[in-house]
C-alpha cells in the first residue's frame, strides 16, 4: 500500500496550491493531514474515491488532522485515549483489520519551550497509546511529530541545540519511542542520507538554502520494518512550510 502524511499548514489555504492535483498524481491509497486549521466542510476537499475523518481542533484554525482513505476501514477513532489531550484535534487512528494507522500532529514546545511540560506528558501519553495498539497488531504511524531525532536530521544542529524541535528533552522523548518497539522507516532505509529535510522556516530564504529539519515521520512496528519498500521525502513540492512524505509498504 502507499501512504502519504504532510502538514499543509492550513488545508483551505492547501487546496488553492495544488493539493488535490498532488493527490490526483501520486494516487496513494491513503493521506494523512496535519495542521489542517479548519472544521470539516469549511472546504470541499474533491476526492470521490476517498472517504474523509476528521478530528479537528475545539479551537477554530488551530491544528487539526484528517484522513482521507480509497480503503474502507474497520474502525476510526480519535484522539489517544488520554483525559487532557482530546481538545486539539492532534491524532486519528485508522483500524484497517491487519494493522493500525495512527496520523498524529504532535504538540509544539514553542519558543523558550514554554509548553515543553505539556509535550513532555503528550510524549509519555501517545508512546502508552501506541503500545497498547502495538500488543493488538502491527501499528505504522505517521505526521509532523515536531523533532529533528539526530544531527543528521536538520542543517544547523548546533545553533539549534535547546529549541523547540531539538531539545534534549524531546530527542530522548523520541528515543523512548524508538525504544518501545518502533523504527523510523526513512533511517532504517537511509540511515546515512544528509540534507533530506521536510520542514523549512520561510524566514532566511532556508527553503532556497536547504536549510532545514526532517520533523515529518513514518514509524513502524519493529516487526514489519523488513515490509517498508520505499519512503520518498517530496522536497520539490510546495503549497506549505513542509512537504509531503510517502511510504511503500507490504501490508
Amino acid at each position: 500500500m502507499r501512504f502519504v502524511t504532510w502538514n499543509v499548514n492550513g488545508l483551505r489555504a492547501a487546496l488553492g496550491k495544488g493539493f488535490v492535483d498532488f493527490c490526483n498524481d501520486t494516487a496513494a491509497d491513503v493521506y494523512c493531514v496535519q495542521e489542517t486549521k479548519m472544521q470539516e466542510g469549511q472546504a470541499e476537499v474533491d476526492l470521490p474515491e476517498y472517504s474523509q475523518f476528521w478530528n479537528s481542533a475545539e479551537k477554530k484554525g488551530y491544528s487539526g488532522t484528517a484522513v482521507f482513505s480509497k480503503p474502507s476501514p474497520v474502525a476510526v477513532s480519535c484522539d489517544i485515549d488520554a483525559i487532557g489531550h482530546d481538545s486539539e484535534g492532534r491524532s486519528i487512528t485508522v483500524d484497517y483489520g491487519d494493522f493500525y494507522l495512527v496520523n498524529e500532529y504532535t504538540p509544539n514546545s514553542q519558543d523558550g519551550l514554554r509548553r515543553l511540560d505539556y509535550r513532555m506528558e503528550w510524549e509519555d501519553a501517545r508512546r502508552a497509546y501506541l503500545q497498547k495498539l502495538d500488543e493488538k497488531k502491527p501499528v505504522i504511524l505517521c505526521g509532523d511529530l515536531n523533532v529533528a531525532h539526530n544531527e543528521i536530521d536538520l542543517k544547523n544542529p548546533k545553533s539549534n541545540h535547546k529549541n523547540a524541535g531539538f531539545s534534549d528533552e524531546e530527542r530522548a522523548k523520541f528515543s523512548e519511542l524508538l525504544d518501545a518497539g518502533f523504527v523510523d522507516g526513512f533511517r532504517y532505509l537511509y540511515p546515512d542520507k544528509e540534507g533530506a529535510y521536510t520542514w523549512w522556516s520561510y524566514r532566511f530564504n532556508a527553503r532556497a538554502n536547504n536549510a532545514g529539519w526532517r520533523i515529518d515521520y513514518w514509524l513502524v512496528s519493529e516487526r514489519i520494518k523488513d515490509k517498508i519498500k520505499d519512503i520518498v521525502i517530496f522536497s520539490e513540492v510546495f503549497g506549505s512550510d513542509h512537504c509531503p512524505v510517502l511510504i511503500d509498504i507490504e501490508v
